[in-house]
């Protein structure tokens, strides 16, 4: 594989290559630095071309092509590859014969960072599949093992053709994510050809637009996202093949302002051009200047000077360097009076803040930060949110703002008024912020439950009494209870002293049946860290990886994984499936455990499903019921636990209490089922990849026993280092 030393990952000067006599590429520039770099445009405009040119595919005509200083012209793909440059093609080309395993095992590059192991872990869904032909799996898997395969040759620089192409939206976020990662990992620079402007732009900085087999701008990404008209002249998005390319107009006179109209008006002669006289094809030359001003008609007119860019709405950035700013989040087409009005008190209060359209009608509203501009976030543009469809339109401006806002900074607040459609856009984009960021929203269901808006985040809610719908003495009184309680919490972060070092905190995870374990755990700890336990209920384990996602703890002890078994089995206290979901983003070092998994939860007696009746059952209090797992159940916990444990890239330490899982998990007690727990630990040992950096360790002693804590606290001072510096400092 090259050594970069400080060439650029790939160089391409004045390529210009051909099919007979067909200029399939005429003079492309491109340079990629490092990182990733996005190139997008229309079918038939040459990107593919360009990918197999690098690679080797297609002889060059001229022009040339560097990868970290050496040249690539003239070499074969074989060669190409063998240098460190690998390639996903379009449309996957797997051998439809081979197994997942077998394609991965050829490829595979030994000593590199890329292993089948790891790729194992980055595509969990290959790993269940390894066994399957490249021809029984979904177009999503394929693309998974298309760009697995081509991670396995470890490359300095990978070639993504149409990576997203053809794909689900669910399945397009998983790939988004993957490049992310990539670019934040800095082991390769990717050049991604794509035709999805949300992706292209998402993943990289900067995109390069290439029409008839030019690169004819290189965009900021955040520009090129957040500009739908910049999209529509580079891109003919949402406009008609006649509409591709604007008229250009430019005024003409004297500058004086003396033309005038038979009625006095200013008037201004405009010089209208045609760049394209004739409908252009890929192969098209140039038109030249001389032709293009013979052939433009001028126009005289009373109007206005045409609208300059400084005449529209100008888009600013979020906040200026060391500002930050509050958002005031809604749709503007229905509660356009109420969110001003909000507005309106914060900025009275000295506070920057700026209004956020979630409008799905795509309306213009005078908002700093319009629908369009949000829109531009959702994987399919602008198009994935106004459907025309209500229901389709208010799920694609929830992702897409939730997409908008993860991308942010600056955000010192956010304040949102509105209605159940409204809540239910806004709330996703709010979770995604940390904790600590004030969250409020004056909503018509805030007196009911909300935990499917709350989530695990500091969301306030606050009833709105009368329906949000116009401004009257009643919602003018609670609208500005919300927006000066906004310009309160704001101010008070802002203005707060900062407090002394603090011991690093770290996140615990308890039930009832594991809390003389916990308890332990912390009294040995609490001298070096501040230790945050959460109640495996459900919300409770959700809470505790937000905190993880924010940063906001910096080690985890994870003793109590029972939300599982109510996900699984149906109990009233279910973990999501991104549970471990932080773990695995963060790669934070993680200490977990089987704590509880001999339970499922449910309310009253009576409120236990039928089907459960004949089952081992126990009367925790008369709201609480748990009911025994079996073995069954216990060893799919194990295969689920143990194939999110497998995705964790971080070191990994996971404990088997074999003395018992839970309180009630001992000899004696009404869960006491050692058929059971052997068919979690086995079925845990058989699918956890083991390594160095990920144990699963058996300890022969109950959950709650002294030696237990002990191994734990053990375990996770050898993780981190022993006793955290502040504290080594203090004891010197």
């Amino acid at each position: 594989m090259a050594e970069r030393r400080g060439a650029p990952a790939l160089e391409i000067r004045g390529l210009n290559v051909y099919y007979g006599a067909s200029h399939a590429l005429q003079g492309v520039d491109l340079r990629l630095d490092g990182g990733v770099l996005s190139v997008v445009g229309r079918n038939g405009m040459g990107k593919t071309t360009l990918c197999k040119a690098v690679m080797g595919l297609v002889p060059v005509t001229s022009g040339s092509i560097s990868f970290a200083g050496q040249s690539l012209v003239g070499l074969s793909p074989t060669e190409i590859a063998r240098l460190g440059v690998g390639y996903v093609p379009q449309g996957r080309r797997l051998w439809p014969s081979l197994s997942v395993d077998e394609h991965l095992s050829m490829t595979e590059v030994k000593g590199g960072a890329w292993t089948v192991e790891r790729v194992y872990s980055a595509f969990p869904r290959l790993a269940e599949r390894k066994n399957n032909g490249g021809g029984q799996l979904s177009g999503g898997e394929q693309q998974m093992l298309a760009i697995a395969r081509a991670l396995l040759a470890n490359p300095r620089l990978l070639v993504m053709d149409e990576p997203t192409e053809g794909l689900a939206p669910v399945i397009v976020d998983q790939i988004e994510e993957m490049l992310l990662r990539l670019a934040e990992d800095g082991e390769v620079e990717v050049l991604v050809i794509e035709q999805n402007i949300g992706v292209a732009c998402a993943v990289a900085e900067t995109v390069a637009v290439m029409v008839n087999g030019r690169i004819s701008r290189r965009a900021a990404a955040a520009e090129l996202a957040n500009d739908l008209d910049l999209q529509q002249r580079l891109l003919g998005v949402g406009r008609h093949a006649h509409d591709d390319t604007p008229e250009s107009v430019e005024a003409e006179g004297d500058g004086h302002g003396d033309n005038k109209t038979a009625n006095g008006e200013a008037a201004y002669s405009a010089k209208i051009y045609q760049s394209n006289p004739k409908p252009p094809t890929r192969w098209s030359q140039p038109v030249p200047v001389v032709q293009l001003e013979r052939l433009a008609r001028v126009a005289t007119t009373a109007a206005s000077r045409p609208t300059s860019t400084a005449d529209q709405v100008e888009i600013h950035s979020l906040a200026a360097p060391g500002q930050n700013v509050v958002l005031v989040a809604g749709t503007m087409d229905t509660k356009g009076n109420e969110l001003r009005y909000m507005r309106d008190i914060i900025r009275a209060a000295g506070l920057p803040v700026r209004l956020v359209d979630l409008s799905t009608t795509n309306g213009h509203s005078g908002a700093e930060i319009p629908a369009h501009q949000i829109a531009a976030y959702h994987p399919r543009g602008a198009s994935g949110v106004f459907t025309g469809d209500r229901g389709q339109s208010v799920a694609g401006m929830t992702l897409a703002f939730a997409r908008w806002i993860a991308r942010q900074q600056g955000i010192a607040g956010i304040l949102s008024a509105g209605g159940s459609g409204g809540t239910a856009i806004v709330a996703p984009a709010m979770r995604a912020l940390p904790v600590g960021v004030p969250k409020l929203i004056v909503s018509t269901v805030a007196s009911g439950e909300v935990s499917k808006y709350v989530g695990p985040a500091d969301i306030m809610m606050m009833h709105s009494v009368a329906d949000v719908q116009g401004l009257n003495v009643l919602t003018e009184e609670v609208l500005g209870n919300a927006a000066n309680a906004m310009v309160g919490m704001v101010e008070a972060r802002r203005t707060a002293k900062p407090k002394p070092a603090a011991k690093p905190a770290i996140a615990l995870s308890m039930f009832g049946v594991t809390t003389p374990a916990v308890q332990q755990i912390t009294a040995k700890l609490e001298d070096d860290y501040d230790c945050l336990v959460f109640h495996a209920t459900g919300i409770g384990g959700q809470s505790m990886e937000k905190l993880v996602d924010s940063a906001k703890v910096t080690g985890i002890i994870d003793i109590t994984t029972t939300e599982v078994c109510d996900m699984m089995v149906g109990g009233v206290f279910p973990a999501t499936e991104d549970r471990f979901g932080a773990i695995i983003r963060t790669k934070m070092p993680y200490i977990g455990s089987a704590g509880a998994l001999d339970m499922v939860n449910f309310g009253a007696l009576d409120t236990v499903p039928e089907k459960f009746r004949g089952r081992t059952l126990y009367e925790h209090n008369p709201q609480v019921t748990l009911m025994r797992t079996t073995p069954d159940e216990c060893a799919e916990f194990g295969r689920w636990i143990g194939g999110r444990l497998n995705e964790m890239e971080g070191q990994v330490r996971f404990f088997l209490p074999e003395g018992g899982v839970s309180a009630l998990d001992a000899p004696g007690q009404p869960f006491h089922d050692p058929a059971a727990d052997k068919a979690l630990f086995e079925s845990l040992e058989a699918t956890i990849r083991q390594t160095a950096a990920r144990q699963l360790i058996r300890v022969p002693h109950h959950i709650n026993d002294h030696e237990f804590a002990a191994t734990i606290v053990a375990a996770f001072r050898s993780l981190h280092g022993g006793a955290p510096l502040r504290k080594r400092q203090a004891r010197t």
